[in-house]
Protein backbone atom coordinates (compact mmCIF):
# COMPACT_ATOMS: atom_id res chain seq x y z
CA UNK A 1 0.00 0.00 0.00
CA UNK A 2 1.11 3.55 -0.61
CA UNK A 3 1.81 6.01 2.15
CA UNK A 4 -1.12 7.68 3.81
CA UNK A 5 -1.43 11.44 3.59
CA UNK A 6 -1.98 13.15 6.90
CA UNK A 7 -4.13 16.14 7.56
CA UNK A 8 -1.99 18.94 8.90
CA UNK A 9 -3.22 22.10 10.60
CA UNK A 10 -0.96 25.11 10.38
CA UNK A 11 -0.23 27.03 13.53
CA UNK A 12 -1.88 30.36 14.20
CA UNK A 13 -4.36 31.52 11.57
CA UNK A 14 -3.06 29.38 8.75
CA UNK A 15 -5.51 27.18 6.84
CA UNK A 16 -5.87 23.45 7.17
CA UNK A 17 -5.03 21.28 4.16
CA UNK A 18 -7.01 18.11 4.58
CA UNK A 19 -5.56 14.75 3.61
CA UNK A 20 -7.09 12.05 1.51
CA UNK A 21 -7.87 9.45 4.19
CA UNK A 22 -7.62 10.46 7.81
CA UNK A 23 -9.83 13.01 9.50
CA UNK A 24 -8.58 15.12 12.38
CA UNK A 25 -9.83 15.65 15.88
CA UNK A 26 -8.50 18.34 18.19
CA UNK A 27 -7.88 16.74 21.57
CA UNK A 28 -6.22 18.61 24.38
CA UNK A 29 -4.61 21.01 21.92
CA UNK A 30 -3.03 18.22 19.84
CA UNK A 31 -4.06 16.50 16.62
CA UNK A 32 -5.11 12.87 16.48
CA UNK A 33 -6.14 10.75 13.50
CA UNK A 34 -9.38 8.86 13.88
CA UNK A 35 -11.98 6.94 11.93
CA UNK A 36 -14.81 9.25 10.85
CA UNK A 37 -17.44 6.79 12.00
CA UNK A 38 -16.20 4.04 14.33
CA UNK A 39 -15.55 0.62 12.81
CA UNK A 40 -14.31 -0.32 9.40
CA UNK A 41 -17.83 -0.37 7.97
CA UNK A 42 -18.81 3.01 9.39
CA UNK A 43 -22.06 1.54 10.79
CA UNK A 44 -23.45 2.55 14.15
CA UNK A 45 -24.94 -0.27 16.15
CA UNK A 46 -28.65 -0.22 16.85
CA UNK A 47 -28.06 -0.54 20.56
CA UNK A 48 -25.79 2.48 20.64
CA UNK A 49 -28.28 4.50 18.63
CA UNK A 50 -31.10 3.60 20.99
CA UNK A 51 -29.26 4.58 24.15
CA UNK A 52 -27.43 7.67 22.90
CA UNK A 53 -29.01 10.93 24.03
CA UNK A 54 -29.75 13.45 21.31
CA UNK A 55 -27.19 16.21 21.50
CA UNK A 56 -28.56 19.73 21.72
CA UNK A 57 -27.33 23.24 22.21
CA UNK A 58 -24.89 25.44 20.33
CA UNK A 59 -22.06 23.79 18.44
CA UNK A 60 -18.63 24.05 20.02
CA UNK A 61 -15.62 25.20 18.03
CA UNK A 62 -14.19 21.69 18.24
CA UNK A 63 -17.39 20.14 16.89
CA UNK A 64 -17.41 22.53 13.94
CA UNK A 65 -13.76 21.89 13.10
CA UNK A 66 -14.11 18.13 13.47
CA UNK A 67 -17.25 17.84 11.32
CA UNK A 68 -15.82 20.11 8.64
CA UNK A 69 -12.52 18.23 8.55
CA UNK A 70 -14.25 14.85 8.36
CA UNK A 71 -16.25 15.95 5.33
CA UNK A 72 -13.40 17.69 3.53
CA UNK A 73 -10.99 14.82 4.16
CA UNK A 74 -13.36 12.24 2.71
CA UNK A 75 -14.28 14.44 -0.25
CA UNK A 76 -10.66 15.14 -1.14
CA UNK A 77 -9.83 11.44 -0.88
CA UNK A 78 -12.58 10.43 -3.28
CA UNK A 79 -14.54 8.69 -0.52
CA UNK A 80 -17.90 9.92 -1.72
CA UNK A 81 -19.96 7.65 0.51
CA UNK A 82 -18.02 8.64 3.60
CA UNK A 83 -18.20 12.33 2.75
CA UNK A 84 -21.93 12.05 2.10
CA UNK A 85 -22.44 10.31 5.44
CA UNK A 86 -20.83 13.33 7.11
CA UNK A 87 -23.76 15.52 5.95
CA UNK A 88 -27.40 15.84 6.95
CA UNK A 89 -28.59 14.62 3.51
CA UNK A 90 -26.39 11.66 2.53
CA UNK A 91 -28.41 10.66 -0.54
CA UNK A 92 -28.32 14.07 -2.22
CA UNK A 93 -24.73 14.66 -1.18
CA UNK A 94 -23.52 11.33 -2.57
CA UNK A 95 -25.17 11.94 -5.93
CA UNK A 96 -23.55 15.37 -6.20
CA UNK A 97 -20.13 14.23 -4.99
CA UNK A 98 -20.08 11.30 -7.41
CA UNK A 99 -20.97 13.65 -10.25
CA UNK A 100 -18.19 16.00 -9.17
CA UNK A 101 -15.61 13.32 -9.95
CA UNK A 102 -17.25 11.48 -12.84
CA UNK A 103 -19.19 14.14 -14.76
CA UNK A 104 -16.99 17.14 -14.05
CA UNK A 105 -13.83 15.04 -14.51
CA UNK A 106 -12.01 16.77 -11.68
CA UNK A 107 -8.82 15.20 -10.30
CA UNK A 108 -5.86 16.17 -8.07
CA UNK A 109 -8.26 17.72 -5.60
CA UNK A 110 -6.81 19.80 -2.77
CA UNK A 111 -9.11 21.39 -0.20
CA UNK A 112 -7.72 24.00 2.18
CA UNK A 113 -9.79 24.89 5.20
CA UNK A 114 -9.91 28.52 6.29
CA UNK A 115 -10.74 30.17 9.60
CA UNK A 116 -14.22 29.32 10.79
CA UNK A 117 -16.83 31.94 11.70
CA UNK A 118 -19.33 30.42 14.09
CA UNK A 119 -20.62 27.28 12.42
CA UNK A 120 -19.48 28.35 8.94
CA UNK A 121 -16.15 27.16 7.57
CA UNK A 122 -14.70 28.65 4.38
CA UNK A 123 -12.36 26.62 2.22
CA UNK A 124 -10.53 26.84 -1.08
CA UNK A 125 -10.57 24.27 -3.86
CA UNK A 126 -7.78 23.48 -6.29
CA UNK A 127 -8.22 20.76 -8.89
CA UNK A 128 -7.42 19.73 -12.44
CA UNK A 129 -10.05 19.50 -15.18
CA UNK A 130 -9.18 16.80 -17.71
CA UNK A 131 -10.85 15.69 -20.93
CA UNK A 132 -9.32 13.48 -23.64
CA UNK A 133 -5.74 14.50 -23.00
CA UNK A 134 -6.40 18.18 -22.36
CA UNK A 135 -6.13 19.49 -18.80
CA UNK A 136 -6.41 22.85 -17.10
CA UNK A 137 -6.36 24.01 -13.47
CA UNK A 138 -9.45 25.07 -11.56
CA UNK A 139 -9.51 27.04 -8.33
CA UNK A 140 -12.29 28.70 -6.36
CA UNK A 141 -13.54 29.39 -2.85
CA UNK A 142 -16.59 27.94 -1.14
CA UNK A 143 -17.93 27.42 2.36
CA UNK A 144 -19.89 24.94 4.44
CA UNK A 145 -22.02 25.22 7.56
CA UNK A 146 -22.06 22.63 10.33
CA UNK A 147 -25.44 21.73 11.84
CA UNK A 148 -26.76 19.17 14.28
CA UNK A 149 -28.21 16.07 12.65
CA UNK A 150 -31.91 15.82 13.47
CA UNK A 151 -31.98 12.23 14.68
CA UNK A 152 -29.07 12.31 17.13
CA UNK A 153 -27.74 15.86 17.32
CA UNK A 154 -24.31 14.88 15.99
CA UNK A 155 -22.48 17.70 14.19
CA UNK A 156 -22.53 17.21 10.41
CA UNK A 157 -22.24 19.41 7.34
CA UNK A 158 -25.53 21.01 6.32
CA UNK A 159 -25.82 19.81 2.73
CA UNK A 160 -26.52 22.15 -0.13
CA UNK A 161 -25.13 22.07 -3.69
CA UNK A 162 -23.26 25.35 -3.15
CA UNK A 163 -20.87 23.49 -0.85
CA UNK A 164 -19.36 21.88 -3.96
CA UNK A 165 -19.33 25.15 -5.90
CA UNK A 166 -20.86 28.50 -4.84
CA UNK A 167 -22.77 28.86 -8.13
CA UNK A 168 -24.54 25.50 -7.88
CA UNK A 169 -28.26 25.44 -7.06
CA UNK A 170 -30.62 22.53 -6.46
CA UNK A 171 -30.67 20.22 -9.47
CA UNK A 172 -27.65 21.80 -11.19
CA UNK A 173 -24.70 19.67 -12.35
CA UNK A 174 -21.03 20.22 -13.09
CA UNK A 175 -20.20 18.71 -16.49
CA UNK A 176 -17.00 18.63 -18.54
CA UNK A 177 -17.30 17.87 -22.24
CA UNK A 178 -18.29 19.41 -25.55
CA UNK A 179 -20.31 22.53 -24.81
CA UNK A 180 -23.98 22.16 -25.53
CA UNK A 181 -24.06 25.68 -26.95
CA UNK A 182 -21.35 27.30 -29.10
CA UNK A 183 -19.71 30.44 -27.71
CA UNK A 184 -20.75 33.87 -28.88
CA UNK A 185 -18.97 37.16 -29.29
CA UNK A 186 -21.39 39.77 -28.00
CA UNK A 187 -20.79 43.26 -29.33
CA UNK A 188 -22.21 46.67 -28.50
CA UNK A 189 -24.12 48.85 -30.95
CA UNK A 190 -20.82 50.17 -32.34
CA UNK A 191 -19.33 46.71 -32.85
CA UNK A 192 -17.02 46.67 -29.83
CA UNK A 193 -16.74 43.36 -27.97
CA UNK A 194 -18.54 43.08 -24.65
CA UNK A 195 -16.56 41.21 -22.01
CA UNK A 196 -16.83 40.83 -18.25
CA UNK A 197 -13.29 42.14 -17.93
CA UNK A 198 -14.43 45.47 -19.35
CA UNK A 199 -18.03 45.39 -18.08
CA UNK A 200 -18.07 43.22 -14.92
CA UNK A 201 -21.81 43.23 -14.29
CA UNK A 202 -22.67 41.87 -17.76
CA UNK A 203 -21.84 38.28 -16.78
CA UNK A 204 -25.43 37.05 -16.62
CA UNK A 205 -26.33 39.03 -19.74
CA UNK A 206 -23.53 37.40 -21.74
CA UNK A 207 -24.53 33.97 -20.43
CA UNK A 208 -28.11 34.67 -21.48
CA UNK A 209 -27.08 35.80 -24.95
CA UNK A 210 -25.10 32.62 -25.47
CA UNK A 211 -27.99 30.49 -24.24
CA UNK A 212 -30.38 32.22 -26.62
CA UNK A 213 -28.25 32.75 -29.73
CA UNK A 214 -25.28 30.36 -29.45
CA UNK A 215 -26.76 27.74 -31.75
CA UNK A 216 -27.87 30.21 -34.42
CA UNK A 217 -25.02 32.74 -34.47
CA UNK A 218 -22.72 30.59 -36.60
CA UNK A 219 -20.24 29.47 -33.94
CA UNK A 220 -18.74 26.06 -33.12
CA UNK A 221 -18.79 24.59 -29.62
CA UNK A 222 -15.59 23.95 -27.67
CA UNK A 223 -14.88 21.74 -24.64
CA UNK A 224 -15.73 23.22 -21.25
CA UNK A 225 -16.35 22.60 -17.59
CA UNK A 226 -19.72 24.21 -17.08
CA UNK A 227 -22.69 24.35 -14.75
CA UNK A 228 -25.73 22.81 -16.42
CA UNK A 229 -28.82 24.32 -14.85
CA UNK A 230 -31.81 22.26 -13.81
CA UNK A 231 -34.19 24.66 -15.58
CA UNK A 232 -32.32 24.18 -18.82
CA UNK A 233 -32.53 20.39 -18.52
CA UNK A 234 -36.26 20.57 -17.75
CA UNK A 235 -36.94 22.80 -20.75
CA UNK A 236 -34.99 20.55 -23.12
CA UNK A 237 -36.80 17.50 -21.76
CA UNK A 238 -40.19 19.11 -22.39
CA UNK A 239 -39.27 20.24 -25.88
CA UNK A 240 -39.18 23.95 -25.07
CA UNK A 241 -36.53 26.28 -26.38
CA UNK A 242 -33.32 26.47 -24.41
CA UNK A 243 -33.27 30.20 -24.95
CA UNK A 244 -35.39 33.09 -23.78
CA UNK A 245 -39.05 33.65 -24.30
CA UNK A 246 -40.83 36.62 -22.91
CA UNK A 247 -42.69 35.19 -19.96
CA UNK A 248 -42.04 34.55 -16.35
CA UNK A 249 -41.49 30.86 -17.06
CA UNK A 250 -38.02 31.68 -18.39
CA UNK A 251 -37.41 34.64 -16.13
CA UNK A 252 -36.57 32.27 -13.27
CA UNK A 253 -34.07 30.34 -15.38
CA UNK A 254 -30.41 31.13 -14.87
CA UNK A 255 -28.31 30.37 -17.98
CA UNK A 256 -25.67 27.64 -17.96
CA UNK A 257 -22.31 28.96 -16.78
CA UNK A 258 -18.85 28.18 -18.16
CA UNK A 259 -16.19 27.73 -15.47
CA UNK A 260 -13.17 26.54 -17.49
CA UNK A 261 -12.63 26.39 -21.24
CA UNK A 262 -10.37 23.48 -22.20
CA UNK A 263 -10.67 23.83 -25.95
CA UNK A 264 -11.78 27.09 -27.50
CA UNK A 265 -14.77 26.99 -29.76
CA UNK A 266 -15.39 29.36 -32.63
CA UNK A 267 -17.75 32.14 -31.52
CA UNK A 268 -20.62 33.54 -33.50
CA UNK A 269 -21.32 37.28 -33.27
CA UNK A 270 -24.40 38.76 -31.62
CA UNK A 271 -24.95 42.51 -31.81
CA UNK A 272 -26.71 44.21 -28.91
CA UNK A 273 -28.22 47.66 -28.42
CA UNK A 274 -25.83 48.58 -25.58
CA UNK A 275 -24.00 51.88 -25.86
CA UNK A 276 -20.34 51.39 -24.85
CA UNK A 277 -19.91 54.78 -23.18
CA UNK A 278 -23.18 54.56 -21.28
CA UNK A 279 -22.53 50.96 -20.25
CA UNK A 280 -19.13 51.96 -18.89
CA UNK A 281 -20.74 54.81 -16.96
CA UNK A 282 -23.42 52.50 -15.57
CA UNK A 283 -20.72 50.12 -14.34
CA UNK A 284 -19.05 53.02 -12.53
CA UNK A 285 -22.28 54.29 -10.99
CA UNK A 286 -23.41 51.00 -9.42
CA UNK A 287 -20.08 50.78 -7.59
CA UNK A 288 -21.10 53.83 -5.55
CA UNK A 289 -24.11 52.16 -3.89
CA UNK A 290 -24.30 48.67 -2.39
CA UNK A 291 -26.93 46.38 -3.94
CA UNK A 292 -27.73 48.87 -6.69
CA UNK A 293 -29.11 48.18 -10.16
CA UNK A 294 -29.79 50.53 -13.06
CA UNK A 295 -31.15 50.46 -16.62
CA UNK A 296 -31.15 53.10 -19.36
CA UNK A 297 -33.31 52.84 -22.49
CA UNK A 298 -34.24 54.89 -25.54
CA UNK A 299 -37.80 55.97 -24.84
CA UNK A 300 -38.98 56.13 -28.45
CA UNK A 301 -37.80 52.63 -29.41
CA UNK A 302 -37.26 50.52 -26.28
CA UNK A 303 -33.58 49.88 -27.04
CA UNK A 304 -31.64 49.05 -23.88
CA UNK A 305 -28.56 51.28 -23.81
CA UNK A 306 -27.07 50.25 -20.46
CA UNK A 307 -27.73 47.72 -17.71
CA UNK A 308 -25.66 47.23 -14.58
CA UNK A 309 -25.82 45.67 -11.14
CA UNK A 310 -23.55 46.08 -8.14
CA UNK A 311 -22.38 42.50 -7.77
CA UNK A 312 -22.02 39.83 -10.40
CA UNK A 313 -24.72 37.38 -9.38
CA UNK A 314 -28.45 37.62 -9.98
CA UNK A 315 -29.46 40.23 -12.55
CA UNK A 316 -31.84 42.39 -10.50
CA UNK A 317 -31.94 45.05 -13.21
CA UNK A 318 -33.65 42.72 -15.69
CA UNK A 319 -34.97 39.82 -13.62
CA UNK A 320 -35.63 41.33 -10.21
CA UNK A 321 -39.04 41.07 -8.56
CA UNK A 322 -39.32 43.84 -5.98
CA UNK A 323 -42.09 46.11 -4.74
CA UNK A 324 -41.54 49.40 -6.63
CA UNK A 325 -42.90 51.73 -3.97
CA UNK A 326 -44.09 55.15 -5.06
CA UNK A 327 -42.71 54.86 -8.60
CA UNK A 328 -45.87 52.77 -9.12
CA UNK A 329 -47.85 55.99 -8.68
CA UNK A 330 -47.15 56.75 -12.35
CA UNK A 331 -49.41 53.85 -13.32
CA UNK A 332 -51.92 54.60 -10.57
CA UNK A 333 -52.10 58.25 -11.68
CA UNK A 334 -52.88 57.05 -15.20
CA UNK A 335 -55.78 55.09 -13.75
CA UNK A 336 -57.08 58.03 -11.70
CA UNK A 337 -56.79 60.43 -14.64
CA UNK A 338 -58.66 58.00 -16.93
CA UNK A 339 -61.48 57.58 -14.42
CA UNK A 340 -61.74 61.28 -13.66
CA UNK A 341 -60.80 60.72 -10.02
CA UNK A 342 -57.90 63.17 -10.19
CA UNK A 343 -56.71 66.06 -12.30
CA UNK A 344 -53.19 67.45 -12.21
CA UNK A 345 -54.10 71.04 -11.34
CA UNK A 346 -57.30 70.49 -9.36
CA UNK A 347 -57.57 70.20 -5.56
CA UNK A 348 -57.02 66.70 -4.22
CA UNK A 349 -57.05 65.37 -0.64
CA UNK A 350 -53.78 64.49 1.08
CA UNK A 351 -54.69 63.77 4.72
CA UNK A 352 -52.23 62.54 7.33
CA UNK A 353 -53.98 59.15 7.42
CA UNK A 354 -56.33 57.18 5.17
CA UNK A 355 -57.86 53.79 5.96
CA UNK A 356 -59.06 51.04 3.64
CA UNK A 357 -59.71 47.34 4.09
CA UNK A 358 -58.90 47.46 7.77
CA UNK A 359 -55.47 49.03 7.26
CA UNK A 360 -54.49 52.54 8.28
CA UNK A 361 -52.10 54.13 5.78
CA UNK A 362 -49.97 57.21 6.39
CA UNK A 363 -47.49 59.45 4.62
CA UNK A 364 -43.77 59.59 5.22
CA UNK A 365 -43.28 61.52 8.48
CA UNK A 366 -47.11 61.69 8.68
CA UNK A 367 -47.30 64.91 6.66
CA UNK A 368 -50.49 66.26 5.13
CA UNK A 369 -51.27 68.85 2.46
CA UNK A 370 -54.20 71.18 3.00
CA UNK A 371 -55.88 72.62 -0.08
CA UNK A 372 -53.23 71.28 -2.43
CA UNK A 373 -53.54 70.00 -5.98
CA UNK A 374 -53.01 66.43 -7.15
CA UNK A 375 -49.76 67.63 -8.75
CA UNK A 376 -48.53 68.77 -5.35
CA UNK A 377 -49.47 65.43 -3.78
CA UNK A 378 -47.71 63.50 -6.55
CA UNK A 379 -44.57 65.63 -6.25
CA UNK A 380 -44.37 65.08 -2.48
CA UNK A 381 -45.30 61.40 -2.89
CA UNK A 382 -48.44 61.62 -0.77
CA UNK A 383 -49.65 58.06 -0.16
CA UNK A 384 -53.06 59.02 1.17
CA UNK A 385 -53.88 60.94 -2.01
CA UNK A 386 -54.02 57.55 -3.71
CA UNK A 387 -55.34 55.38 -0.86
CA UNK A 388 -58.31 57.75 -0.46
CA UNK A 389 -59.48 56.78 -3.96
CA UNK A 390 -59.41 53.00 -3.37
CA UNK A 391 -63.09 52.87 -2.45
CA UNK A 392 -63.98 54.20 -5.90
CA UNK A 393 -61.99 51.53 -7.76
CA UNK A 394 -62.68 47.95 -8.80
CA UNK A 395 -60.18 45.32 -7.73
CA UNK A 396 -58.91 44.74 -11.28
CA UNK A 397 -58.67 48.37 -12.39
CA UNK A 398 -54.96 48.78 -11.67
CA UNK A 399 -54.11 45.43 -13.27
CA UNK A 400 -55.99 46.39 -16.43
CA UNK A 401 -54.12 49.68 -16.87
CA UNK A 402 -50.75 48.08 -16.10
CA UNK A 403 -51.30 45.37 -18.69
CA UNK A 404 -53.22 47.19 -21.40
CA UNK A 405 -51.46 50.59 -21.36
CA UNK A 406 -48.00 49.77 -19.97
CA UNK A 407 -47.55 46.22 -21.34
CA UNK A 408 -46.70 44.81 -17.90
CA UNK A 409 -47.46 41.46 -16.32
CA UNK A 410 -48.52 39.61 -19.47
CA UNK A 411 -45.48 37.30 -19.60
CA UNK A 412 -44.72 38.13 -23.22
CA UNK A 413 -41.65 40.37 -23.27
CA UNK A 414 -38.87 39.04 -25.48
CA UNK A 415 -35.86 41.29 -24.90
CA UNK A 416 -33.15 38.84 -26.06
CA UNK A 417 -32.11 37.51 -22.64
CA UNK A 418 -34.12 36.24 -19.66
CA UNK A 419 -36.20 38.98 -18.06
CA UNK A 420 -39.24 39.53 -15.88
CA UNK A 421 -41.93 41.82 -17.24
CA UNK A 422 -43.46 42.83 -13.92
CA UNK A 423 -46.48 41.66 -11.98
CA UNK A 424 -49.60 43.60 -10.98
CA UNK A 425 -52.01 40.94 -9.72
CA UNK A 426 -55.68 41.53 -9.01
CA UNK A 427 -56.03 42.03 -5.26
CA UNK A 428 -58.75 43.06 -2.87
CA UNK A 429 -59.18 44.99 0.35
CA UNK A 430 -56.10 46.46 1.97
CA UNK A 431 -53.79 44.68 -0.47
CA UNK A 432 -55.50 46.37 -3.41
CA UNK A 433 -55.04 49.74 -1.72
CA UNK A 434 -51.39 48.98 -0.99
CA UNK A 435 -50.86 48.14 -4.67
CA UNK A 436 -51.84 51.70 -5.58
CA UNK A 437 -48.65 52.92 -3.88
CA UNK A 438 -46.40 50.12 -5.12
CA UNK A 439 -46.67 47.74 -2.19
CA UNK A 440 -48.97 44.73 -1.77
CA UNK A 441 -48.37 42.14 -4.47
CA UNK A 442 -46.92 44.50 -7.10
CA UNK A 443 -43.44 43.46 -8.29
CA UNK A 444 -41.10 45.28 -10.68
CA UNK A 445 -37.45 45.70 -11.63
CA UNK A 446 -35.51 48.67 -13.04
CA UNK A 447 -36.16 47.58 -16.64
CA UNK A 448 -39.91 47.58 -15.99
CA UNK A 449 -39.86 51.02 -14.39
CA UNK A 450 -37.66 52.48 -17.14
CA UNK A 451 -40.31 51.24 -19.57
CA UNK A 452 -43.08 52.79 -17.45
CA UNK A 453 -41.55 56.27 -17.47
CA UNK A 454 -40.76 55.91 -21.19
CA UNK A 455 -44.42 55.09 -21.86
CA UNK A 456 -45.51 58.11 -19.83
CA UNK A 457 -43.11 60.31 -21.80
CA UNK A 458 -44.01 59.05 -25.29
CA UNK A 459 -47.63 58.01 -24.67
CA UNK A 460 -46.98 54.61 -26.31
CA UNK A 461 -45.56 51.37 -24.89
CA UNK A 462 -42.40 50.20 -26.66
CA UNK A 463 -41.24 46.83 -25.36
CA UNK A 464 -37.59 47.12 -24.27
CA UNK A 465 -35.06 44.94 -26.07
CA UNK A 466 -31.34 44.17 -25.87
CA UNK A 467 -31.10 42.42 -29.24
CA UNK A 468 -32.98 43.78 -32.24
CA UNK A 469 -35.97 41.61 -33.19
CA UNK A 470 -34.66 41.45 -36.76
CA UNK A 471 -31.81 39.21 -35.57
CA UNK A 472 -34.10 36.25 -34.89
CA UNK A 473 -37.42 37.48 -36.31
CA UNK A 474 -39.14 37.44 -32.94
CA UNK A 475 -42.24 39.52 -32.23
CA UNK A 476 -42.05 42.21 -29.58
CA UNK A 477 -44.88 42.63 -27.11
CA UNK A 478 -47.45 45.34 -27.71
CA UNK A 479 -49.87 47.06 -25.36
CA UNK A 480 -53.59 46.59 -25.75
CA UNK A 481 -54.25 50.33 -26.04
CA UNK A 482 -52.63 53.72 -25.67
CA UNK A 483 -53.46 56.39 -23.14
CA UNK A 484 -55.36 59.43 -24.31
CA UNK A 485 -53.55 62.66 -25.15
CA UNK A 486 -55.12 64.42 -22.16
CA UNK A 487 -54.00 61.69 -19.74
CA UNK A 488 -50.48 61.74 -21.13
CA UNK A 489 -50.32 65.53 -20.85
CA UNK A 490 -51.25 65.35 -17.17
CA UNK A 491 -48.75 62.56 -16.51
CA UNK A 492 -45.93 64.56 -18.06
CA UNK A 493 -47.00 67.61 -16.08
CA UNK A 494 -46.85 65.87 -12.69
CA UNK A 495 -43.58 64.12 -13.54
CA UNK A 496 -41.97 67.37 -14.68
CA UNK A 497 -43.14 69.13 -11.54
CA UNK A 498 -41.67 66.34 -9.38
CA UNK A 499 -38.33 66.70 -11.18
CA UNK A 500 -38.37 70.48 -10.77
CA UNK A 501 -39.84 71.00 -7.30
CA UNK A 502 -40.67 67.64 -5.74
CA UNK A 503 -38.84 64.71 -4.18
CA UNK A 504 -36.74 64.21 -7.35
CA UNK A 505 -35.56 67.82 -7.63
CA UNK A 506 -32.15 67.39 -6.03
CA UNK A 507 -31.16 64.43 -8.18
CA UNK A 508 -32.52 66.01 -11.38
CA UNK A 509 -30.99 69.45 -10.85
CA UNK A 510 -29.62 70.85 -14.11
CA UNK A 511 -31.31 68.28 -16.37
CA UNK A 512 -34.39 70.29 -17.46
CA UNK A 513 -36.44 71.40 -19.20
CA UNK A 514 -37.45 68.22 -21.09
CA UNK A 515 -37.38 65.87 -18.14
CA UNK A 516 -39.58 64.19 -15.56
CA UNK A 517 -39.05 61.88 -12.60
CA UNK A 518 -40.55 59.94 -9.72
CA UNK A 519 -38.98 58.69 -6.51
CA UNK A 520 -39.99 55.65 -4.49
CA UNK A 521 -39.29 53.93 -1.19
CA UNK A 522 -40.58 50.39 -0.76
CA UNK A 523 -40.85 48.86 2.69
CA UNK A 524 -39.55 45.30 3.06
CA UNK A 525 -40.25 43.02 6.03
CA UNK A 526 -37.30 42.58 8.42
CA UNK A 527 -35.29 45.25 6.60
CA UNK A 528 -34.26 48.37 8.49
CA UNK A 529 -34.23 50.70 5.49
CA UNK A 530 -36.61 50.58 2.53
CA UNK A 531 -35.53 49.88 -1.02
CA UNK A 532 -34.86 53.17 -2.78
CA UNK A 533 -36.32 53.58 -6.30
CA UNK A 534 -36.00 56.26 -8.95
CA UNK A 535 -37.25 56.52 -12.51
CA UNK A 536 -36.87 59.45 -14.90
CA UNK A 537 -36.61 60.61 -18.49
CA UNK A 538 -34.48 63.26 -20.17
CA UNK A 539 -35.13 63.91 -23.83
CA UNK A 540 -35.34 60.50 -25.53
CA UNK A 541 -33.63 58.68 -22.66
CA UNK A 542 -35.56 56.84 -19.95
CA UNK A 543 -33.97 55.14 -16.97
CA UNK A 544 -34.67 53.56 -13.62
CA UNK A 545 -32.72 52.21 -10.69
CA UNK A 546 -33.10 50.59 -7.30
CA UNK A 547 -30.81 50.49 -4.27
CA UNK A 548 -31.92 47.68 -2.01
CA UNK A 549 -32.04 48.67 1.66
CA UNK A 550 -30.72 52.06 0.59
CA UNK A 551 -33.40 54.35 2.00
CA UNK A 552 -35.07 57.20 0.14
CA UNK A 553 -34.92 56.78 -3.64
CA UNK A 554 -34.12 60.40 -4.33
CA UNK A 555 -30.93 60.14 -2.29
CA UNK A 556 -29.74 56.71 -3.43
CA UNK A 557 -31.05 55.51 -6.79
CA UNK A 558 -31.69 59.07 -7.99
CA UNK A 559 -28.06 60.11 -8.49
CA UNK A 560 -27.32 56.87 -10.38
CA UNK A 561 -30.14 57.37 -12.88
CA UNK A 562 -29.51 61.11 -13.21
CA UNK A 563 -25.82 60.50 -13.95
CA UNK A 564 -26.71 58.23 -16.86
CA UNK A 565 -29.27 60.70 -18.21
CA UNK A 566 -26.65 63.44 -18.09
CA UNK A 567 -24.01 61.24 -19.72
CA UNK A 568 -26.34 60.39 -22.58
CA UNK A 569 -27.65 63.89 -23.20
Amino acid sequence: MGKRRRAVERKGRGPLVVGAVAAVAVVGGTLAAYSVYGGASGDRTAAAAEHRAVKKGPLSAAEVRTAATAFLTAWQGGKDGRAAAATDDPEAARTALTGYHKDARLTDLTLTRGKRSGATVPFTVKATVSYKGTAKPLSYSSKLTVVRRAEDGEPVVGWRPSVLHPDLEDGDRLVTGPAGTPPIKAVDRAGGELTTEKYPSLGTVLDGLREKYGKTAGGKAGVELRIVRKAAKDEKASGESGGESGGSKTSDKTPDKTLVTLTEGTPGTVRTTLDPALQARAEQEVLTEAKSSVVLTRASTGEILAVANQGHGFNVALQGSLAPGSTMKIITSTLLFEKGLASADKPHPCPKYSSYGGWKFQNDDKFSITGGTFKASFARSCNTAFISQAKKLDNDDLTEVAQQVYGLGRNNWAIGVPSLDGSVPVQSGAQMAASLIGQGGVRMNPLNMASVVATAKTGVFHQPYLVAPSVDHRTLAKAGRTMSASVQAQLKEVLRYTAAAGTAAEAMAGLGPDDGAKTGSAEVDNQEKPNGWFTAWKGDLAGAGVVQAGGHGGDTAGPLVAALLKAGS
